[in-house]
């Protein structure tokens, strides 16, 4: 996960069909974001995992809204190298890690952040950030976790404009969400519009 803490933005992607995910790809690479991941929405998510893994090797690819083992399983198999859940469930965090993926399990209370710590999660995600609080929740609860190494990426209504908030924050290691991608745009194959966004996240996640 060292990629993820260097970029310190990992864009959330929505396919709805499997061509959109090759230029969308490109795009990424060509504007100096080599991460990736991809949500199981959409009955398209698992071929496009399988395709990103095969033609972009240098992508750091993951596999979000992970519900179930069997959906685990099949993120595995599609090449994925991380998960991302919206919640805490064991089960999905326990075939994650045996399958070798490094889990990042969905938090939003100190009960949840403490029973991801036992399981051996240091890289949580944080959801959904600006519904759940914020950035004043986040400095709550780092109080009584900062010295356990655990670390947040907030996802849920973060962007351009309020992403510093959370960056300049120790908890966060890095910054989730969809606008540099938004659905829309990638059916529309606007990427000279997300390239723009890739690089304006960029830009921000690397100003002191």
């Amino acid at each position: 996960m060292k990629r993820i803490l260097e970029r310190r933005v990992v864009p959330v992607v929505v396919i709805d069909a499997t061509q959109e995910v090759i230029p969308l790809a490109e795009t990424f690479l060509r504007n100096g974001l080599d991460i990736m991941e991809i949500t199981f929405r959409t009955p398209a998510a698992e071929e496009a995992l399988r395709v990103v893994a095969a033609r972009f090797p240098e992508i750091l690819l993951g596999a979000g809204t992970l519900l179930t083992e069997d959906q685990v399983e099949r993120a595995a198999r599609a090449g994925a190298r991380f998960a991302v859940a919206p919640g805490l469930d064991e089960r999905v965090v326990a075939r994650a890690q045996a399958l070798g993926l490094a889990m990042v399990p969905g938090v939003v209370t100190p009960t949840e952040v403490s029973r991801a710590i036992s399981l051996g999660c240091r890289l949580v995600k944080f959801f959904p950030a600006e519904a759940a609080g914020g950035v004043k929740m986040l400095q709550a609860l780092w109080g009584p976790f900062a010295h356990t190494g655990v670390r947040f990426i907030p996802l849920g209504g973060v962007n351009a404009g309020n992403m510093r908030n959370y960056l300049d924050l120790p908890a966060v290691a890095a910054v989730g969400g969809s606008w540099m991608a938004e659905r829309k745009l990638v059916a529309a194959g606007d990427w000279e519009r997300i390239g723009a966004l890739v690089r304006e996240a960029l830009a921000l996640a690397a100003a002191e």
